[in-house]
């Protein structure tokens, strides 16, 4: 393999293609045959092909390509807050792009980056196939992870929070009170975000002597829709068995789980102390206001994007992981079990 970077035209040649043809499977096009494709993507690969960066863009042009897997939350709209402001200070745009509630962007989404294309990607919750990293960077299109659904690859760089760190928190908090019946409302079982926190959650049983009833753990989606069936399965359960507590993994799965006790007659926190996960703002609103884990969200979705327009302008950067501390907010939904 050479130790530069081959030229396009050495690309088209080894394939036995024109060089214009490389140069729409490098932008994305749809007008070239499959096969062709295919042939050409390979032998990028193999050559270790990757655009030249281009100059940084001047201020007030160019725009960053922020991925969801599903727009409409609270927690969604903090994130998008946080990219918002730090893109203004940077004066480029920002598109919004939803994948449908999928944790893995389809390839056309790659296709129709390629022929935007941004000046780079941040991508949230999600994971890309190495094939589609791949692409990307033959673009010099940078790619930051905010929130990975998993362990980042070791040359992409990811902000985060402590997701096991806030899970075990907010479960001291609980068993602090006196409750040693708590339940768990997951997120989806493969985010590492989900099982992280289960994990914290896990942990803090362990150190108090408490083992963890897996008949009280239920994953859900974060949305409010799941900690309210989740809520009403658990409070459902005999007396005797039903818990004096929940911790969920999402402050709208915690406000679902509100929501189920109150239709059960069941009043929060005196017969039921509830912890959610995020802060988004409704928290700190609703009644009773929301013991939660602030994870910083808005923080997180400024420092990406900062990272994330250093790598663009091709500045140094001293950290390119970045877990930010997640910390327990102690408000009205929790209270020692049976309190008056």
């Amino acid at each position: 393999m050479p130790a530069t970077s081959p030229t396009i035209a050495e690309i088209a040649r080894a394939v036995g293609v024109s060089v214009p043809t490389v140069s729409k499977v490098l932008n994305g096009r749809p007008d070239v045959a499959e096969t062709t494709r295919t042939k050409v993507e390979a032998a990028l690969a193999h050559h270790g092909y990757r655009r030249r960066r281009a100059a940084a863009p001047p201020p007030g042009t160019g725009l960053i390509d922020l991925v969801f897997h599903r727009i409409g939350s609270p927690w969604a709209t903090e994130i998008i807050q946080g990219v918002e402001d730090a893109a203004a200070d940077r004066k480029v745009s920002v598109i919004l792009t939803q994948l449908g509630g999928a944790y893995r962007p389809p390839d056309a989404w790659v296709e129709a980056t390629l022929a935007r294309p941004p000046l780079g990607v941040l991508l949230v919750s999600s994971r890309l196939t190495d094939d589609q990293r791949m692409r990307l960077q033959r673009r010099s299109i940078p790619v930051v992870a905010i929130d990975t659904d998993g362990a980042p690859p070791a040359d992409m760089p990811s902000i985060g929070s402590d997701n096991w760190g806030g899970g075990l928190s907010a479960t001291r908090h609980l068993i602090a009170l006196g409750h040693t019946r708590i339940a768990a409302v997951t997120g989806p079982e493969q985010l590492l975000a989900s099982r992280a926190r289960l994990d914290g959650f896990r942990t803090a049983h362990t150190e108090a002597g408490l083992t963890v009833d897996p008949d009280l753990v239920r994953s859900g989606n974060f949305y409010i829709e799941a900690g309210y069936r989740a809520g009403r399965d658990l409070l459902s359960l005999p007396p005797a068995d039903r818990p004096t507590a929940v911790f969920a993994g999402s402050d709208m799965q915690a406000l679902g789980v509100v929501r189920a006790a109150q239709e059960l007659g069941i009043t929060v926190p005196h017969e039921l102390s509830v912890v959610g996960y995020d802060d988004v703002p409704v928290a700190e609103w609703v009644s009773p206001a929301l013991t939660t884990v602030d994870q910083q969200l808005a923080t997180m979705g400024n420092l990406a994007t900062t990272l994330l327009m250093d790598i663009v302008e091709g500045r140094a950067t001293s950290t390119t992981r970045l877990n930010l501390t997640a910390e327990l907010v102690v408000r009205e939904s929790t209270a020692p079990p049976g309190a008056s």
